[in-house]
């Protein structure tokens, strides 16, 4: 049985038994990655080695897949929606509107959109991006500065969501969402695709620092799409050393730690929180399976424990807003503090194991308006 533990002394926490984590998938398509090398500005990511965190939580090495810049963007947003939309134009093509004239349009906590509306600016396309309460006024400023034309909506990212699904229900509309749900799932399928790329990087990174396959990656976690590709990536190799997988959310929104709890999808009322792109209160249910199938454990933390982890990573060089810090922060979570021993054997950690943190925006991504616990 799944175990879980929510009280003043543990962290929310999720685990499942080592027994049944032999679940596997396909792989995503090996072009993903040919696609984005021939982008202008493609570069791998840094992924930087941080030994004095690696001390700090008892394990052998620790790198950062530092996300802070990627294809001009300070978060890593623009792998899967370039992807997408090239497929989804693709696809326009093949039914003969390749000569019509397209609007993007999405749904975004900040990242999302502004990568969205940057790929519409240099495909010559339009872009509508809808915004929740709660995103950062800079952040909302820099999607407008692609050219975008925003609407900001007074409710949660759910209906945002909605809103924008509605508004692109026309002729000449494109709803590019990183989130999917029954009768909208191919788009945000290609959006899956596009991350593998940040994975195999890693892996690629990972064998030329000597570090082998890692014991552990850490996911900051909204709807899933990341952790979604990560699950794919890790769990599509044929053989090998196996990977635990770590999701890691807001207390204010842990919509995969309790769907996870109940077995089943389960929407939440999210707060207000720091990590604005984690914000989010259903898990997409293309990932859902996924999650259920191939997470080994799931964590939740307040924002002052993000708060921590990003001036931590500020302090070794690496600019991380309060979403990519959170890796970090879920990871101190789980193996630090009281029935943090369980937590470790459950992930299977020990001194020589080698970790990665999913560092997925930079500090200017998301400005965090308050530093406040959640």
């Amino acid at each position: 049985m799944p175990a879980y533990v929510s009280s003043t002394a543990e962290p929310p926490w999720f685990t499942r038994p080592a027994a049944v984590r032999a679940w596997a998938c396909a792989p995503a398509p090996t072009e993903v990655r040919d696609f984005h090398a021939a982008l202008s500005g493609y570069a791998p990511t840094p992924l930087t080695e941080l030994p004095p965190v690696a001390a700090e939580l008892g394990v052998g090495r620790l790198f950062v897949k530092d996300e802070s810049c990627r294809l001009g963007l300070p978060a890593f947003k623009a792998l899967g929606v370039s992807w997408a939309v090239h497929r989804a134009l693709a696809a326009r093509a093949a039914r003969g509107d390749a000569t019509a004239p397209v609007t993007l349009v999405s749904a975004t906590d900040g990242n999302h959109g502004r990568a969205v509306a940057r790929t519409a600016r240099l495909l010559g396309h339009r872009a509508r991006i809808f915004v929740p309460r709660g995103v950062h006024p800079e952040a909302v400023a820099a999607i407008a500065a692609e050219g975008a034309e925003v609407s900001q909506v007074a409710g949660a990212y759910d209906e945002t969501v909605r809103q924008a699904a509605e508004t692109a229900a026309v002729p000449g509309a494109l709803l590019v969402q990183d989130t999917a749900w029954p009768g909208y799932e191919q788009i945000p399928g290609w959006i899956v695709e596009g991350y593998s790329t940040l994975c195999a990087e890693v892996d690629e990174q990972l064998a030329a620092a000597g570090a082998g396959t890692p014991g552990l990656i850490a996911i900051p976690v909204g709807v899933g799409s990341l952790a979604h590709a990560v699950v794919t990536h890790y769990r599509s190799r044929p053989a090998g050393p196996p990977t635990a997988l770590l999701s890691v959310e807001p207390t204010a929104a842990p919509c995969v730690l309790e769907s996870l709890i109940r077995g089943e999808p389960a929407g939440v009322t999210t707060g207000e929180t720091i990590m604005a792109g984690l914000n989010c209160g259903t898990p997409s249910s293309i990932a859902w399976p996924h999650l259920r199938d191939g997470l080994d454990a799931a964590i939740a933390i307040p924002d002052a424990a993000s708060a921590r982890a990003a001036g931590d990573l500020a302090r070794f060089g690496i600019s991380s807003g309060p979403c990519g810090a959170a890796s970090l922060a879920g990871l101190r979570a789980a193996l630090t503090g009281h029935g943090a021993d369980g937590r470790r054997a459950a992930l299977n950690l020990g001194p020589s194991s080698t970790v990665v943190l999913l560092s997925t925006e930079g500090s200017t991504a998301n400005p965090a308006t308050t530093a406040a616990d959640s």
